[in-house]
């Protein structure tokens, strides 16, 4: 008789790999299925605080962080468009919350990963809004509002803490807004995550009545 073969072992699934964060907060996002119930402001806001914008690459003390940022986005959205209601104020002001997980990659980076970055950012985007009691699909009319801020805002920004001159930031940025004057001041990390709370509790008690 042939000698019996050895039975072999079935070989033992592969584990997929760990696409959750934990958060300071104790909760753990999917980062590739990212639900609503799994995100807190605080923890959006402890994020941006410490993200730079330009990547850092910026002059003065601190750099210019994502959560200034989008403060001074919802600030010129409103002076462009002065009669925009609370809800779409906050929709401004967490414009770039995904970059709490994602962190701010500049625009040709961003170009170069393509379409699953901007899927996974979107999907981030929608989790983040319904959240918040947003709509999870910003309306086109916003959208192009909050554009136009943020350009306005990298003006300043280019301008005044990267070394742009002002015609090499109007040919990539536009013209800022008639009337708009900002001079900026990065914010200390704390300081930045203290102010953007602040706005967003502010706006959430506007939209509820309170």
């Amino acid at each position: 008789m042939p000698p019996a073969r050895p039975v072999s072992k079935p070989a033992a699934k592969a584990q997929p790999p760990r696409a959750w964060q934990r958060m300071l907060s104790g909760r753990r996002l999917d980062l590739l299925d990212p639900h609503a119930i799994d995100i807190e402001i605080e923890d959006i806001a402890l994020g941006l605080s410490r993200v730079a914008r330009w990547n850092g690459q910026t002059i003065g003390e601190h750099g210019f962080s994502v959560a200034q940022h989008c403060l001074v986005v919802e600030d010129i959205c409103a002076h462009i468009k002065p009669d925009i209601t609370p809800a779409e104020r906050l929709m401004a002001v967490l414009h770039d919350a995904p970059e709490y997980v994602i962190g701010d990659m500049i625009s040709p980076f961003k170009a170069a990963l393509g379409l699953d970055y901007k899927r996974f950012e979107a999907h981030l985007e929608q989790a983040i809004h319904i959240r918040f009691g947003l709509p999870p699909l910003m309306p086109a009319a916003l959208k192009t509002l909050i554009k136009r801020a943020d350009h306005a805002c990298a003006y300043f920004e280019a301008t005044q803490l990267v070394g742009f001159s002002e015609s090499e930031a109007r040919q990539f940025f536009g013209e800022p807004p008639d009337g708009y004057q900002l001079i900026i001041t990065p914010l200390p990390p704390r300081d930045a995550h203290t102010a953007f709370v602040a706005r967003v509790e502010a706006l959430l008690k506007q939209m509820s009545g309170k």
